[in-house]
Formats: structure tokens, C-alpha cells, sequence
């Protein structure tokens, strides 16, 4: 058993490889038009949806290092959308957190994973202000810049500091996503929304926050971090405690505990069809 897991690490490691040098590529993008943001093209994609240039040069970037070297791999990408047919997918986010990103403010991250006939096998999310590169491969455990991570110990929410992200684009469950609020910031430390939901949850990966909690992501907001949190020791789902999150959009992270306190206190404020 022993030799079949370090046989598939290091036929993957490849991968994460070059995931991590398009990641880098992307990222130098990202930070060469940060200090000049004012000056970047920005369309309106829907309602408090951004796209800019920069998203799509970033996003250019990174399909180019990975097609060099998979030239035959699929594709969904935020920006592109989908494209190519093959059992191995790369899912991107060239610039998660946009509205932060487009108005100077320094939280945002770019999002790359890999998956095998609909498998998570690798992911990364990165930091180019902070050159944090969070990263996971399936069996392999999560780094930080190379340095093992796992989930915070916390036994429940007493104390515990939990992300979230307002539902900015689709605001139908905004009453339900209040009252969740309002239960959580009334049994915890305290409630964050940085605004990049893939760095949300590379933070309870390596323990900075105990859980984490939104409603209506994309897959390529969340598919690395989802499997950075599994990777570190944790636990991800959607509302309702079921492997549903990546249809849904809703995804509720933690360790095992946070994570089943987590679920206990929003599942009295879900709607049928957030529950669905």
C-alpha cells in the first residue's frame, strides 16, 4: 500500500510542478498592474461582477504554462470557460477576490487545480503580495511554502474565528445568509470576510481561522482550497453535510468539529432550496 502512495505522489508532483509555475507567471502579472489599477480596463460582467484585463491576462498566462506541458488536458476557467475534452481538468481562478484586487485592496489570490475523471488530484492557491504558495495533492498532505499544515485543533465554536463571503452576485438567500450571520457572530470570537474565498480557505487549512462558510461559489473559487482543507485534516461540504458543494455553490469548512457545529448552527436558517 505504502509503495502504491509514494507511486502516486510522485507521478503527480509533476503537475503541482507546473501548476505552481503558471501560478507564479499569473502572479507577477497581477502585481505588475496592482500599484496602477486605476488605469486598468474593467468590464461588468453582472451585478458586483468584475472582469479586467488584468484577470484576463493572468488567466492567458496560466492555460499557456499549463498547455505547454499538457497540451491535451480540459480547461474551466473562470474567464474562458470550458474547452477540450480529456479525463484530466484543470480548474482556474487567475485573480479570486477581482473587487478587492480592482480597488487596491491588498487580499486576493489565484486558484489552480487538477481533476481526474471529476477526481480533485492537486491544487494551489498563491499569494503574490504575501509569496505564499498553499499547496495539496490527494494522499499527500497540504504545504505552505513547503512547510506541512493542518486545521486548527479547536474543539466547537467557543472562541473559534470563522470565515464567510457576503453573497455579492446572487442575492436571493441574503435573508437566510443574515440569519446565519447573525447565529454565528452570537457563538464564535468573531466572523471574517476578507473577500477571496479560495485564500478563506487555505487559512483554516493551516489553522489561521476554524472554519469557513459561503453560499453561491463557482467551482474554480473553491475546488483548490476545498482540497487544501481535506488535505490538512479537515472536513468540506455543502449545507446540508453532503459532497454536493461543487454543484450548489454553498460550502461549509472546518476540522471535524468546527465543522459539525458549523452545520448545526446554519441548517435552522436554510431554505429548501439552499437544503436542496
Amino acid at each position: 500500500m505504502w509503495a502504491a502512495f509514494r507511486v502516486s505522489c510522485v507521478a503527480m508532483q509533476p503537475t503541482l510542478n507546473i501548476a505552481t509555475r503558471a501560478a507564479r507567471a499569473a502572479g507577477r502579472i497581477l502585481l505588475r498592474y496592482f500599484e496602477r489599477v486605476d488605469q486598468v480596463n474593467i468590464q461588468v460582467k453582472s451585478h458586483n461582477d468584475f472582469v479586467s484585463e488584468v484577470d484576463r491576462a493572468a488567466e492567458e498566462a496560466i492555460i499557456q504554462e499549463l498547455r505547454s506541458k499538457y497540451p491535451d488536458h480540459a480547461i474551466l476557467a473562470e474567464e474562458s470557460g470550458a474547452y477540450g475534452k480529456s479525463d484530466f481538468e484543470w480548474v482556474i481562478d487567475p485573480l479570486d477576490g477581482t473587487t478587492n484586487y480592482l480597488h487596491g485592496f491588498p487580499q486576493f489570490s489565484i486558484s489552480i487545480a487538477l481533476r481526474h475523471r471529476g477526481r480533485l488530484e492537486c491544487g494551489l492557491v498563491y499569494d503574490p503580495l504575501r509569496e505564499e504558495m498553499f499547496t495539496a495533492e490527494r494522499g499527500g498532505g497540504a504545504q505552505l511554502n513547503d512547510r506541512r499544515i493542518r486545521v486548527a485543533s479547536r474543539l466547537g465554536l467557543d472562541g473559534a474565528l470563522v470565515g464567510t463571503g457576503f453573497p455579492f452576485r446572487d442575492q436571493r438567500h441574503l435573508d437566510a445568509y443574515l440569519a446565519m450571520f447573525k447565529a454565528l457572530i452570537q457563538n464564535t470570537a468573531g466572523l471574517r470576510r476578507p473577500g477571496s474565498a479560495a485564500l478563506d480557505l487555505a487559512y483554516v487549512a493551516c489553522g489561521r481561522t476554524d472554519g469557513f462558510w459561503e453560499l453561491g461559489l463557482a467551482e474554480w473559487d473553491m475546488a483548490a482550497g476545498a482540497l487544501l482543507v481535506n488535505e490538512a485534516g479537515g472536513t468540506v461540504t455543502d449545507l446540508a453535510g453532503g459532497d454536493r458543494h461543487f454543484r450548489t455553490g454553498n460550502i461549509v469548512a472546518g476540522n471535524l468539529k468546527v465543522h459539525r457545529a458549523l452545520l448545526q448552527a446554519l441548517q435552522p436558517h436554510l431554505s429548501a432550496s439552499l437544503a436542496a
